[in-house]
């Protein structure tokens, strides 16, 4: 798994057909690309000459142009001599295919070759299904890092928490293979082992995690009525079904009793499809801009907009964000803060704010570049930035308890012969003990909760001051 906002787009520019269909061996890459770019660019030239005041960029085109040949020249040597005098024979494919690797590499974490078996497994993931252990993972200082544990997965049970460096995957170092190499070592058949030595921060040296790969199959939506009229629901990754999963969710609830009131987990959600991000928040805005994108080609700028629901969808919206609510994730909170629509609870956003296209090529595999960034509904980028939300509520770990950090005490409730207590009126009206359970385990969730109630009571006293 890997963090992404991106599209998946067909194969449509003559230009990347024409040179993908003409690398066919290791010197012909290179040739094909020094004789066939002229005839293509001439296709693209006008059929006058330029006008007067654009010549200097005709003759920045044209030094470009040379330049690019330059380079390719040097690379069609580099891959003639190591054709010829390797120490041993090498697979004209896997050279390529390394040498595209390295370029796609160099340009950022994210852009990266797809093998077939990559392409197909990316399809798998977001049409909601694969085998693994259920992380997502990007490179960060070269090292492969945890965006977040997918909940109830292998991984999530394993305790593994976002932030950590996976250091070796079965004993052989992670630094600088790359992501989809990674992925392709975590990925394997149902019941079988992988081990991880995983450094966290304030550890001293990497633990190592043996983890049993399962079936992941993901469904992206999960819901909870925590009282009447209030829906939990924690998306764990946006797929291609995932608006539409908390659409229905959402329409159950409100057949049994009006909503009140939604807290939308997006903790520890690396992520997904750009367009699933924009139906989500346009469930709950009417009107307005969600997300743009910006990038160098035309095509690549993008304006996403709200439109009118006709539905009573103005309850009150508290949302849950921590480190590992990236990309997708960010998209939705940050349109939702940007708005006003609700109130964002719990610590800063990944910080991941770029868009990557998929394209497939011919022979079964694909290119995943990025192509842009975007941009919140207030013109923000929050690349490497992240989105800071509106109350900052750590989560508090539960920690073992040390008979020698702190003095030891005495409750009222340990003395013998105490008064009993008086249940609390909210339990006496059978608030679900559950429900309690469940907040004094998760401090943030609780927090949510909190501020969701505050902001229901309030629309209350506003509804019956206007009646």
């Amino acid at each position: 798994m890997r963090s992404s906002s991106f599209r998946i787009f067909p194969l449509a520019r003559a230009r990347l057909a024409f040179c993908i269909r003409n690398v066919l061996s290791l010197t012909a890459a290179a040739t094909a690309i020094l004789l066939l770019s002229a005839p293509l660019l001439a296709e693209e030239q006008p059929p006058s000459s330029p006008p007067a005041d654009s010549a200097k960029h005709q003759q920045k085109d044209e030094e470009a142009l040379a330049d690019t040949y330059r380079q390719l020249e040097i690379f069609s040597n580099v891959l003639s001599i190591v054709e010829g005098h390797y120490v041993e024979e090498v697979e004209p494919a896997q050279v390529i295919k390394g040498a595209i690797e390295g370029l796609l590499q160099s340009l950022d974490p994210h852009s990266s070759y797809l093998s077939p078996e990559d392409f197909k497994d990316l399809q798998e993931e977001t049409s909601g299904q694969f085998s693994g252990i259920g992380i997502e993972v990007t490179v960060q200082d070269n090292n492969l890092t945890i965006i977040a544990p997918i909940a109830n997965t292998p991984a999530d049970k394993a305790h593994l928490k976002a932030g950590d460096i996976i250091v070796a995957i079965d004993g052989k170092p992670t630094r600088e293979i790359g992501v989809y190499k990674a992925i392709e070592k975590l990925r394997g058949e149902k019941g079988t082992a992988v081990l991880l030595s995983i450094l966290r921060k304030d550890w001293a040296t990497p633990k190592e995690f043996r983890i049993i790969r399962a079936d992941i199959a993901l469904h992206s939506v999960e819901t909870e009525t925590l009282q009447p009229g209030l829906l939990y629901a924690k998306i764990t990754s946006f797929k291609k079904n995932t608006s539409a999963e908390l659409r229905k969710k959402l329409n159950l609830l409100a057949q049994k009793t009006p909503i009140e009131g939604v807290i939308l987990d997006l903790r520890n959600n690396p992520g997904g499809l750009l367009e699933q991000a924009v139906d989500v928040v346009d469930i709950f805005l009417n009107q307005g801009v969600i997300v743009s994108t910006r990038g160098r080609q035309e095509e690549q700028n993008s304006l996403f907009s709200a439109h009118n629901n006709s539905k009573n969808t103005e309850y009150p919206l508290v949302i849950l964000i921590n480190e590992g609510s990236a990309s997708a994730s960010e998209i939705v909170a940050g349109a939702i803060q940007a708005h006003k629509r609700g109130i964002l609870v719990g610590t800063k956003s990944f910080g991941k704010g770029s868009v990557q296209t998929v394209i497939p090529l011919l022979d079964g595999a694909g290119l995943r570049i990025t192509t842009a960034k975007y941009y919140t509904p207030d013109d923000k980028s929050i690349q490497a930035v992240g989105i800071t939300p509106d109350i900052i509520v750590p989560l508090q770990e539960e920690q073992e308890s040390d008979a020698n950090s702190a003095p030891s005490t005495t409750q009222e409730s340990e003395l013998p012969h105490h008064l009993p207590r008086e249940e609390p009126a909210e339990m006496k009206k059978g608030v679900d003990t559950e429900l309690n359970e469940k907040l004094q385990a998760d401090n943030q969730l609780k927090a949510a909760y909190s501020v969701l109630s505050s902001l229901i009571f309030h629309t209350r006293k506003m509804g019956a001051s206007k009646e």
